[in-house]
């Protein structure tokens, strides 16, 4: 019977070490709560949790003021971590959902940052420096009185230096296969404004990289 017994607790305490082991699951929670729980998970570095946290608020309150707040908050977490993809998925849900508001510029100027700091590495990432330049330009277009403008237009230099040298190198590695109309295509989309001996600094790349540019 004593056997019967210890055999039943053990079981019992397994079975309850097992289950505390397991998520609980929530939900019907106030918008406060989901957005008090996205803050802690991003405080501790939890970026995949906040994310869950934040489908979990917009999912049960859609109209929510603090969905707009969560995005924005979100996004710098992830701009932060250097998760930059991230970042500007919740910048194109903020712009998509919030178009009209008048946070709608801070939102498009955090997508442009965004783009600029992922560009770490010299000679990539050809159509992305070409899409920020033209989000850039829209930019400027459409709020020529922002308080970011002196921002981003000095990225937008940055970026057509990056495009008028990845336009350079292209030109060089096609010459060396002797492909004259790539070369002429290239050379075309060399920014010429910026030839001037002196106005570029080429980016070094360390040796180990160079047999992979």
């Amino acid at each position: 019977m004593r056997r019967k017994l210890f055999i039943f607790v053990a079981a019992f305490i397994l079975f309850a070490g097992c289950a505390s082991k397991d998520p609980v699951l929530e939900y019907n929670k106030s918008a406060e709560y989901w957005y008090n729980e996205i803050i802690k998970a991003i405080i501790m570095s939890d970026l995949e949790k906040a994310d869950s946290l934040y489908i979990s608020l917009s999912s049960e309150h859609v109209a929510s003021p603090l969905i707009s707040e969560a995005l924005l908050i979100l996004t710098q977490a992830n701009i932060d971590e250097e998760k930059y993809v991230e970042a500007n998925k919740y910048l194109d849900e903020y712009i998509k959902k919030f178009g009209s508001s008048m946070r709608n510029e801070y939102a498009r100027y955090l997508k442009i940052t965004a783009y600029y700091a992922s560009f770490s590495l010299p000679n990539r990432n050809q159509q992305l420096i070409l899409t920020t330049i033209k989000d850039i330009k829209q930019f400027v277009k459409t709020y020529p009185n922002s308080p970011y403008i002196p921002m981003v237009k000095t990225m937008l230099v940055q970026m057509e230096l990056g495009a008028n040298l990845m336009s350079e190198n292209a030109a060089a590695l096609y010459k060396k296969l002797n492909k004259n109309d790539a070369v002429e295509f290239y050379k075309e989309q060399s920014d010429k404004t910026y030839e001037k001996e002196g106005e570029i600094i080429n980016p070094t790349t360390p040796w180990y990289r160079k047999w992979f540019e």
